[in-house]
């Protein structure tokens, strides 16, 4: 079986399977015959998502992208609402059964969303163009059988909105669609460059809304129309508007969804916007019918199978109310008693997903999965969990993905808490017994199961390389790959990733992945970079350890714990006390550290430094370093900066004039004087999230203190710093990585070897 490739069309047969398969989850080359991984191999490494598969899995559709998908995106038109940021892919239609691969549209496109008519036979594919800058989106009927690809041209003729639905009537005759009203774009573009560009730009407090997130709106706008695909004619059904959650009913004669409208801008979550829940039949001339009253609390219904019961959950509770109803019945809440000896805990239910026969509805607890009689009654529990705390919380995780068509089993994904066994198992609701389909130290992701249960597909890695799609029938009897996307990474020698267990400073236990040098050999002690941010725990498909690990280094991710009020402590309680564990085992060499981060990250390890000197080096990637400038330094994020402050993951717990000293202590530039780590600040001057002149300050903070300390901003990069700007910036990103820890992990020695080294070349 050949690789995917970007030819037009390229087949796949199931011939030498196991050759595939194992090449698929080779062991990585080690050795010298193997040559190390290269920031530029990073750009070319191919990965692979589902965009939709066909009721029974027969057909697939994928998207093939790879780090460089992305280089091509205008950071400085963030916030303008005709703007869609291009991403190159690969397309890719596979056919289960035969084991062929059709790929429709060369060279490659942006596929926006993907949709498989309900009989499997076409797919909807909304795809923008790479070369237009104006959201100007395409829809196109691809027929898998005939491998033909047919344009729609909607008549009269109608520009698509960005976040248009693809919904499929039942019968296949037609799609449900977004569109822009006659003049929304010239608008809209004209709302942007008035606030960008001005000559002049007012902002009024007294205004329901912050100007930006008035421009942002406009992006939101769209009218509901249905194509008919036999003369690809559209009709509005509803006037400009937003929504969401919109869902065909099974017997096409109506939809649901729910209408959205901004009403200010809010500080706190929750609030500023109406949501109502509506039912729109779609014959011609019919109104909607409020099926929820419009409030500021948004809920999600999850319609019955049959389409004629919506069900919701609300406080521990689930609520069910018929479509043709004016009122909602509880079916819980005389049904959650005092658990586990504990009068302050009571059963609280969340809701999962509707037997599929719509008579029943499973939901979950704290002790067990449950059975809710759609009529009423007592709760059944089909699957108890322990009483006892430490078995509950050593059980693996459990996410229900789907019933069999019968209703007699459900399909879960499952993953141990304290190492990495992950995999998928069934559960049968009448003998109420498990059967594990697999589990092992594999990484299994995006499970898809056919309506029948008799295939199913998945994205798999071995935790160490990117992921293939994978398929299998209902038992996993019979897993074969469907791809093979980067076999040339066979003969580059690749890390190995281990899960490690160290506790904190409290005496907490946590954990953290360790990526080991590509050389490593057993009883030497090898330098060590931390990539933090907040928890980690399974490992996967990750360039960024690859290319430091390729430079004969230790990567480790540790996890650490948070506390609200206090987050500024959780980096020096558990990065720490990780890199001890591993100094402790002599695999570590405490002398040569180094601490990065990105974003989130980045701030993390701005601020670690200003707590210990520990490190010889440190990398912040696009994050802050003064948390009070940073609630209003960017002003196209509106109002987020100042709701993660205060009550989302930067943890003050409180508004700067409630506790100023909480921000004072969480600005690792008021701090600056303690920093002794040298410290490279990297930026996006299109850096929308966090503005480079927020890293700045630390750079002129620490010239002024006399610190060793350098700025490299990529002037047309975003968020993340050369990673987010073009090829050229990304190589010239991990160049300058590299070469910091390089430099400031040599002994003497290293450094003159290093020099001479370079003369000669």
């Amino acid at each position: 079986m050949e690789p995917l490739r970007s030819s037009p069309r390229s087949i796949h047969r199931w011939v030498g399977v196991l050759l595939l398969a194992a090449s698929t989850f080779a062991v990585p080359a080690y050795g010298q015959e193997a040559r190390t991984f290269t920031p530029q191999d990073a750009l070319d490494v191919r990965l692979v998502s589902v965009s939709d598969a066909s009721p029974d899995l027969r057909w697939v559709a994928a998207t093939v992208t790879t780090a460089a998908s992305r280089t091509g995106t205008d950071h400085f038109r963030f916030g303008d609402p005709t703007y869609m940021a291009p991403t190159e892919m690969e397309l890719e239609v596979l056919d289960t059964d035969e084991g062929t691969s059709w790929t429709p549209f060369s060279p490659p496109v942006h596929v926006v969303r993907a949709s498989w008519s309900p009989d499997g036979s076409r797919l909807a594919v909304l795809r923008h163009d790479l070369d237009r800058g104006d959201g100007t989106l395409h829809l196109e009927i691809l027929d898998p059988n005939s491998q033909e690809v047919h344009r729609v041209a909607l008549a009269p003729e109608r520009r698509l909105s960005s976040g248009s639905p693809l919904e499929w009537l039942p019968d296949g005759s037609g799609l449900v669609l977004g569109l822009r009203t006659p003049g929304w774009a010239e608008a809209a573009r004209s709302a942007f460059l008035e606030l960008s560009e001005g000559p002049v730009v007012v902002q009024d407090g007294s205004d329901d809304f912050l100007a930006w997130d008035a421009v942002r709106n406009r992006g939101n706008l769209e009218e509901l129309a249905l194509l008919n695909l036999a003369d690809e004619g559209l009709r509005v059904l509803e006037e400009e508007g937003v929504r969401g959650d919109l869902r065909v009913a099974p017997d096409g004669s109506h939809l649901t969804f729910t209408r959205i409208t901004p009403l200010r801008t809010s500080y706190q979550r929750g609030e500023g916007t109406e949501f109502e829940v509506v039912r729109l039949d779609l014959a011609e001339g019919a109104e909607a019918v409020t099926l929820m009253e419009a409030t500021e609390e948004r809920v999600r219904p999850e319609f019955s199978p049959d389409g004629q019961v919506m069900a919701w959950g609300r406080d521990g509770d689930i609520l069910v109310q018929p479509l043709d109803g004016d009122s909602a019945v509880n079916l819980t809440e005389d049904h959650r008693p005092e658990l586990f000896g504990d009068e302050d805990t009571k059963r609280s239910y969340s809701l999962e997903q509707w037997r599929p026969d719509s008579n029943a509805i499973l939901a979950r607890a704290q002790d067990g999965f449950f059975l809710l009689d759609a009529a009423g009654g007592e709760p059944e529990q089909i699957w108890a969990f322990p009483e006892d705390e430490d078995e509950r919380e050593a059980m693996p995780r459990l996410s229900v993905v789907q019933w069999t068509e019968d209703g007699d089993r459900l399909y879960l994904s499952r993953s141990a808490r304290d190492r990495w066994e992950r995999g998928f198992m069934t559960y049968d609701i009448q003998e109420r017994t498990e059967t594990v389909l697999v589990a092992d130290s594999d990484l299994y992701r995006d499970l898809r199961v056919a309506e029948d249960g008799s295939r199913v597909v998945v994205r798999r890695s071995d935790g160490d390389r990117p992921d293939e799609l994978w398929t299998a029938d209902g038992a996993f009897s019979d897993a074969r790959p469907l791809t093979a996307l980067n076999p040339w990474l066979d003969d580059i020698a690749l890390s190995r990733s281990e899960l490690v267990r160290y506790l904190d400073v409290d005496g907490e236990e946590l954990h953290g992945i360790l990526h080991y040098p590509v050389d490593y050999q057993e009883g030497t002690a090898y330098p060590l970079v931390a990539e933090i941010y907040e928890s980690f725990f399974d490992n996967g498909w990750n360039y960024s350890a690859q290319n430091l690990t390729a430079r004969g280094w230790f990567v480790l991710r540790p996890s650490v714990r948070l506390e609200e009020g206090f987050p500024g402590e959780g980096w020096m309680k558990g990065v720490t006390t990780a890199i001890n564990t591993l100094i402790d085992r002599g695999m570590v060499d405490g002398d040569r550290l180094g601490v990065h981060g990105t974003s989130y990250g980045g701030y993390a390890a701005n601020l670690l430094i200003t707590q210990t000197d520990r490190f010889a080096a440190a990398i912040n990637i696009s994050g802050k370093v003064n948390i009070i400038s940073f609630l209003g330094d960017s002003e196209k994020i509106t109002t987020r900066n100042y709701v993660a402050a205060e009550a989302g993951q930067d943890r003050i717990g409180a508004t700067l004039w409630e506790q100023p000293q909480k921000y004072w202590q969480h600005s690792a530039v008021v701090f600056a004087d303690r920093i002794e780590t040298p410290l490279l600040l990297l930026t996006g001057e299109g850096d929308w999230n966090v503005p480079a002149g927020n890293t700045r300050e630390m750079y002129y903070a620490l010239r002024r203190l006399g610190k060793e300390v350098v700025w490299v901003n990529y002037m047309n990069a975003g968020h993340g710093a050369g990673r987010a700007g073009s090829e050229e910036d990304f190589l010239d990103h991990w160049e300058r990585i590299i070469g910091w820890y390089t430099r400031h992990f040599d002994t003497p020695d290293d450094a003159r070897a290093n020099e001479l080294d370079g003369a000669d070349r």
